[in-house]
């Protein structure tokens, strides 16, 4: 999967996120990898201050990580999910390199 640093891109993940059952925020603080979930609350936090790349990097992370039904998303965002969860973290990486 070929992942581009566009606000294009991230508007498609934050797509995604948006029909999963957590919500997305981006607030201030002081996250070490860029965001924090309270998973009993269902709220994944991305640190506003991170450029683009960054919060990018961070919704992969999250998508991989949270429990996400692939039947309660759209077709395009299926596609898209199933994707990026056949990906790697080393995978995204060398795609950048």
């Amino acid at each position: 999967m070929e992942i581009k640093y566009t606000k294009n891109f991230l508007a498609k993940l934050e797509d995604l996120f948006s029909e999963t059952s957590f919500i997305l925020r981006y607030e201030k603080g002081s996250f070490k990898s860029g965001y924090c979930l309270l998973k009993d609350n269902k709220v994944a936090i991305i640190n506003k201050y991170f450029p683009l790349e960054g919060r990018i990097n961070s919704l992969l992370d999250i998508i991989r990580e949270i429990e996400i039904n692939p039947t309660d998303l759209s077709d395009k965002n299926k596609k898209l999910f199933i994707e990026i969860r056949s990906t790697s973290k080393e995978e995204d990486k060398t795609l950048f390199d």
